[in-house]
């Protein structure tokens, strides 16, 4: 077996409405039935959603209070005061601020923007900010993808006499900022027929009422904080995405394009991956590690030369930020191993000081993807006994209800249910993990803490082509609630195995189907190769895409998971190197047995005595403990029913490993013939007595055998008593009895070692495999897989 790295989960196609979707709209069976499983089952719905340029934005002012905001801001304009776009500092804060000034700048207002600094000023509106607007002539401030939880802050607005505009997505808390608008989709008794929209949707959405048309020349950046932010990319949020991916890739901005130089990405056919993992990282750097204005200029210049300079400066800042990331997860994970192991903490709250605030949030994300725990990362301010940290979480625990049950001790929390940012007092810091692993253990059970991977569809190899990848192609952009799709090719047989890669890192396989094989690519699955058989069925898990090389097209798949669900029997048999073989496996699941005490000592097996068990009349293998281990066999048993019962003993191994190592060669030195026995006893007969240690060699010689022969005879006759040995002298014995030869045990043990040895050492692994199956089932398979 080869255990997968995730649980699996497979969703099941109803095969009615796939096939609906398959007479009705001409689809592919696999395109209809991943279609069906996600939910999308009505005909014009599915038409709709595979072709956007049939389907339009909401009437913007279905949102609650946009007439409001659109009435005031107009009024701004037309009486020239000044209006201050108030934003953040992620890549959603600076592509909603973007859209607004774009805007604004359309309309002929006098504006600026104001992006607080994360380290001075933390998350969100503050009061200094807002009566330094009061004092700079500000009249009204228009928050984009902030605001909802600003409540003192609209208090102070007020009382200086500043208007408050606030467009946000975030999830309101229960009490409601005093705000002169509040546009928010998620707003209590807000009507508005999608509530999934990121901070620069809502932006645009504002957008659209004040200029009266949608505009669609900002969706270059409307679909960048989109992305970027993880909202789900169904609904509205699928056409911003779709239609601004397009308008990405021949952008006039002079900012874009730079930004899309630095990512190597000019001229290419963009997806949402290369805006998710390219330039959404590289524009949310500049705000964790300073201030977010340059992002800002840069998505707002029209000077060239200004776009390339800030661009390769962002770039800069990217790298640091990952070099930051690295570090401080390096000690994240120490501090877990150490002080808080997972076994004994369901949700992980780590705090250190100086961590720096901005990348604490790709921190915790990378704790969660290693022990898949819910986390909490937190940097310590000792000077202002403060912790500011991210959270992020796993399925099952909604993080940002879990801290709502905490406000008590969280003055400062906002966020959704899989993240959350937050600022708490350090004297509350014991108390915040302890509670928020109570809340964990009411909630969540021992399998929610094994990571899950969801599986779309289930297919065959045959059932892959390009035409269908070309097809899959109509279901993009893929994001949140539109993930890129995963498929599961179940049991399938292997046609190739082999590790590729400068450093062998990476697995190549080719699957075989009926009609079709499929090449499949493991990028840091190469280890993964010493685990699996050569004619092992395999079960993959991955991503469908189009290799282009040289001219030639070919389907083939990504792994994201594997498994091999049979027993395998690994043939080591021979093997010259066998210490270094078993130094790819896990020690842990390694269990040695051996018949015999010089195998250790043969097989240089010192360093693995603590994993080897020597079977002896102490050891029996009725007490041995072996199930989930990688049995190792290192050498032979004494008959094959001590090999039947070890098998049935150890049933529930995960796998075998036969090396089967013998000194003594018994096949190839086989039992001497009748004749030789009988010419042999004839022999001795005739001389009375005869010294066979000094003189068998020469014996032997005569004959064409072996002295190892002449000694097996010998002792043969001395069992049977035919003979007496005394010192190396044989003497006949007068009128011995008729025996067989069989009643001799080492005639007997010579016979089993020969037969243990063809069987064992010197057939076939088909046939070796055949031996070991005890399930009928298993063997079937096997020989129809074979």
């Amino acid at each position: 077996m080869l255990n997968s790295r995730t649980r699996w989960c497979v969703a099941e196609v109803d095969q009615s409405k796939r096939n609906e979707l398959v007479d009705s709209l001409g689809l592919s069976p696999l395109v209809a039935g991943l279609l069906v499983n996600r939910g999308k089952q009505d005909i014009e719905e599915v038409t709709n959603f595979l072709h956007t340029e049939n389907v339009d934005f909401y009437d913007p002012y279905l949102m609650d209070g946009m007439d409001l905001a659109v009435e005031r801001i107009k009024k701004a304009i037309e009486q020239e005061e000044k209006i201050l776009i108030f934003g953040d500092y992620d890549a959603d804060g600076v592509s909603s601020t973007s859209v607004m000034i774009y805007t604004l700048r359309e309309l002929g207002a006098d504006f600026d923007y104001y992006i607080p600094n994360r380290f001075t000023e933390g998350y969100g509106p503050n009061e200094a900010a807002f009566r330094w607007a009061q004092d700079q002539g500000y009249t009204l401030i228009v928050t984009v993808d902030t605001g909802i939880s600003a409540i003192h802050e609209a208090e102070v607005a007020k009382e200086i006499g500043l208007d408050l505009i606030i467009t946000d997505h975030h999830e309101p808390q229960p009490e409601l900022p005093d705000a002169y608008a509040t546009i928010n989709p998620k707003k209590p008794g807000c009507t508005y027929p999608f509530k999934g929209l990121a901070g620069v949707g809502v932006a645009f959405k504002v957008s659209h009422a004040l200029l009266g048309e949608a505009p669609l020349h900002l969706l270059d950046i409307a679909c960048i904080g989109t992305i970027a932010d993880l909202v789900p990319l169904v609904d509205e949020n699928r056409l911003i995405v779709k239609v601004g991916i397009q308008k990405l890739e021949t952008t006039p901005k002079p900012g874009l394009r730079a930004l899309l130089k630095v990512c190597g990405l000019v001229d290419k056919q963009l997806s949402s991956e290369h805006i998710g993992f390219g330039i959404g990282p590289r524009v949310n750097a500049a705000g964790r590690l300073d201030s977010a204005d340059p992002a800002v200029d840069l998505f707002t210049t029209s000077d060239t030369d200004q776009a390339k300079m800030i661009a390769q400066e962002i770039d800069a800042v990217n790298k640091e930020r990952q070099d930051l990331v690295n570090g401080i997860t390096k000690e994240a994970v120490e501090i877990v191993e150490k002080q808080y192991p997972p076994d004994d903490n369901s949700v992980l709250v780590i705090a250190k000081e100086d961590w720096n605030p901005g990348v604490i949030g790709i921190v915790a994300s990378r704790i969660v993807e290693k022990f898949y725990r819910p986390t909490i990362i937190l940097s310590i301010d000792p000077e202002k006994g403060v912790a500011k940290g991210s959270a992020r979480s796993i399925t099952g625990f909604d993080m940002f209800e879990n801290l709502s049950e905490c406000r008590d001790i969280l003055p400062h929390f906002g966020g959704h249910p899989m993240a959350a940012g937050m600022t708490l007092q350090l004297e509350y810091l014991d108390q915040l993990r302890e509670r928020l692993n109570r809340q964990a253990k009411e909630k969540l059970t021992e399998e929610d803490f094994s990571p899950t991977t969801s599986i779309d569809l289930q297919c065959s190899v045959d059932d892959i082509s390009l035409d269908v990848i070309e097809e899959l192609k109509a279901l993009e952009p893929f994001g949140v609630d539109n993930p890129k799709p995963r498929f599961l090719i179940d049991q399938c047989r292997l046609k190739e195995i082999r590790r590729i890669g400068s450093d062998s890192k990476h697995l190549k396989l080719s699957l075989k189907g009926d009609r079709s094989n499929l090449d499949v690519i493991g990028f840091h699955f190469g280890e993964v190769f010493e685990e699996i058989t050569p004619n092992a069925s395999i079960s993959v898990v991955g991503e469908l895409s189009i290799n282009e090389w040289n001219g030639f097209r070919k389907p083939q798949l990504m792994i994201q998971d594997i498994a091999v669900k049979e027993k395998q029997l690994f043939d080591y048999r021979g093997i010259k190197n066998l210490t270094s073989r078993l130094e790819l496996l896990d020690r842990n699941k390694v269990q040695l047995l051996s018949f015999k005490e010089e195998t250790i000592e043969s097989l240089s097996l010192k360093n693995w005595e603590d994993r080897i068990i020597q079977i002896s009349e102490e050891v029996s293998l009725e007490s041995l403990e072996l199930e989930g281990r990688y049995l190792i066999i290192l050498d032979l048993p004494s008959s094959k029913d001590q090999l039947k019962q070890l098998m049935n003993y150890g049933s529930s191994v995960e796998r075998v490993y036969t090396v089967f190592h013998h000194e003594e060669d018994h096949y190839f030195n086989p039992i001497p013939t009748r004749d030789s026995f009988k010419w042999y006893y004839s022999f001795l007969k005739k001389q009375g007595t005869f010294d066979y240690k000094t003189r068998a060699a020469d014996l032997a010689a005569y004959k064409g055998w072996t002295k190892e022969s002449v000694y097996f005879m010998s002792q043969v006759f001395f069992e049977l008593e035919f003979v007496t040995i005394d010192n190396g002298v044989i003497t006949v014995t007068d009128q011995p009895m008729k025996r067989p030869l069989t009643e001799s045990a080492t005639y007997r043990r010579k016979q089993e070692q020969a037969s243990l040895e063809n069987d064992l050492c010197y057939s076939s692994y088909r046939d070796l495999k055949r031996w070991f199956f005890e399930d009928e089932k298993d063997a079937v398979r096997f020989e129809e897989a074979y």
